[in-house]
Parts: C-alpha cells; structure tokens; sequence
C-alpha cells in the first residue's frame, strides 16, 4: 500500500531488473554464503531503488544541468564575435 502512496519515477525494464536480481542473488551467495529466494531478492532491490534512485537521480539531473551550463559559456566564448560599433 506504502508503494501506491509515494511512487517512483524510476523503473528498471524487466531485463534490467532480472540482470540486478541475479546479481544480487551471486552477491549473497558468495560475500555471505547465503542464498536468498527471488521474493528476498526482489524486495531487497525494491528497498534501494526506492531509497537511492531519487538522490542519485537528482544528482545526476544536477551533473547534467552543470555540463550543460559549461558547454553552453563555451559556446559565447569559443564562437563569440567581435562587434565594431558603426560598421554593418
């Protein structure tokens, strides 16, 4: 119910998502010599998307929004064009 109240924009297809599941599953198994059932897995994987997608997210939008700001003072240096007053 908690997850219809407060959804997230971020979603893995469903490769993706497989992909991270097995990887979780190999990760218990061999740091913890456990092995977790795909109900565990899943619900694990849940927890951090939930709890790390929009920070990482938002910063990767802030990453994005800095690099475009910088490319974009490049552009009125680099193609800046010298204005003489009175000539046309």
């Amino acid at each position: 119910m908690a997850e219809q109240d407060n959804p997230t924009r971020i979603q893995l297809s469903s490769e993706r998502r497989s992909a991270v599941l097995g990887g979780l599953k190999k990760l218990y198994h061999s740091e913890f010599d456990e092995d977790i059932s795909d109900f565990h897995a899943d619900e694990i994987l849940s927890y951090f998307i939930k709890a790390l997608g929009p920070p990482v997210y938002n910063q990767a939008i802030a990453d994005a929004r800095a690099f475009m700001t910088g490319k974009l003072e490049d552009l009125d240096v680099e193609f800046h064009e010298a204005e003489s007053a009175g000539e046309h």
